[in-house]
């Protein structure tokens, strides 16, 4: 009987030895998406686990063609991450789903909220008041241009939409004498992300807006304006309609764009490729407005995680001073910690400053659920078929009041 009690006592040890193991082995799936062929994930994920060795985390870094395909996909399939980055476009559709955990109460507890920039947790808040969200890193969309190539032509930067229209006309050249464009005014990103570049030259007009502001005349016009810079005025390359991140930026590094619109995330790399042969301006005025895109970038715990605690360990430390700077030295974005922005010396002055010279025009896309359809869907869908002529500028305006419910 003794021996048996014994064994139990030993069995029931070994159970909790191994139970403790498990807790220990306690894994958080964390999803990212990086453009940029630097990577400092591993390099965090190792200093995180470091200092929380009960933790272990799996980066994946997942495309960003496909990123919020695959994640609604992961979602509605029960095998989320238990953390991921997310935008502000997908906030709506995530809260619909029920699939994001409130993490208001542990950002209050945290000890590093005071050191996060600014109102970024007002601007990330859900419609319900409650916050979802922990700020990660941000940027401001702006106006690349050659800057040599404007001093070679004599051309201003342009500060309107009929100064751009313009500029983009001259800049577009046939350099080798073959009878056919080799630079060209503007790159155009007509793919997935390129509704910033339209927004910028349709929405800054007065009277028009996503939400019940898309069939009026100026609308209209707006639109139409994109459609005849690439149809009419040829100032977007060909391959226009198709464009994505990688293509508009290596077009402008290689010369054959002369202006673009990115935001300080790129600027390293634009100097790196150029020198000081590139410069940074706010977007011009359109139609008596300017809009720009405020970029966000969060991270937030999925409420089917079963790692809610570990996760959100995880999620602080990436917005942590030190860290946080780390982070965003690969992105190139800026930091949301403050006291690595008051140390920031990552981006060349002029790009910081077209950035904070455009904050006061800088707009976030409607909080609802509808936009994420707008950003992966509706406006690359019909944007693309707008500019090779299938629809017109009308139908295309139709189409996103349609999904507004307009």
């Amino acid at each position: 009987m003794k021996r048996t009690i014994t064994g139990a006592l030993v069995a029931a040890g070994m159970l909790a030895l191994g139970a403790g193991n498990s807790w220990a082995a306690e894994t958080v799936r964390f999803w990212y998406h990086f453009d940029n062929a630097d990577n400092p994930m591993s390099d965090l994920v190792a200093k995180f686990e470091k200092q929380n060795p009960d933790i272990k985390v799996e980066a994946e870094n997942i495309p960003w063609n496909s990123y919020y395909d695959n994640l609604y996909t992961s979602i509605i399939g029960g095998n989320a991450p238990d953390a991921a980055m997310v935008k502000m476009f997908a906030q709506p559709r995530l809260i619909e789903m029920g699939a994001l955990e409130p993490i208001g109460d542990r950002i209050e507890a945290w000890s590093g909220k005071s050191d996060i920039s600014g109102d970024l947790f007002n601007l990330t808040k859900g419609a319900d008041g409650k916050t979802y969200y922990m700020p990660l890193q941000y940027v401001v969309l702006y106006l690349y241009y050659r800057a040599d190539m404007f001093d070679e032509l004599g051309l201003k930067v342009p500060a309107t939409c009929d100064e751009f229209q313009a500029v983009a006309k001259k800049l577009t050249r046939d350099t080798n004498g073959d009878g056919q464009p080799d630079v060209y005014g503007f790159g155009f990103r007509g793919g997935k992300g390129g509704h910033d570049h339209w927004a910028s030259l349709t929405l800054s007009r007065k009277g028009v807006n996503l939400i019940g502001g898309m069939q009026n005349d100026t609308a209209i016009a707006g639109t139409q304006f994109v459609v005849d810079l690439f149809r009419e005025d040829g100032v977007f390359p060909p391959s226009a309609p198709n464009d994505g991140f990688k293509e508009i930026i290596g077009a402008f590094k290689a010369g054959k764009t002369a202006m673009t619109i990115h935001h300080i995330g790129s600027s390293n790399g634009m100097v790196e490729a150029l020198g000081d042969k590139v410069s940074a301006a706010p977007v011009p005025e359109c139609g008596g407005g300017r809009w720009t895109s405020f970029g966000d970038e969060e991270t937030a715990i999925f409420a089917s995680s079963e790692h809610k605690d570990a996760a959100w360990k995880w999620i602080s430390f990436l917005s942590t001073a030190g860290n946080n700077a780390e982070f965003n030295s690969a992105t190139g974005q800026l930091p949301v910690s403050k006291t690595d922005s008051d140390s920031w010396t990552m981006h060349e002055r002029r790009f910081v400053d077209a950035t904070v010279n455009s904050l006061p025009f800088a707009h976030l896309l409607p909080n609802r659920s509808e936009t994420s359809d707008f950003v992966n869907t509706v406006w690359p869908v019909n944007m693309q078929r707008a500019l090779t002529g299938e629809i017109s500028a009308a139908e295309m305006n139709e189409k996103i009041a349609e999904l507004y419910g307009d």
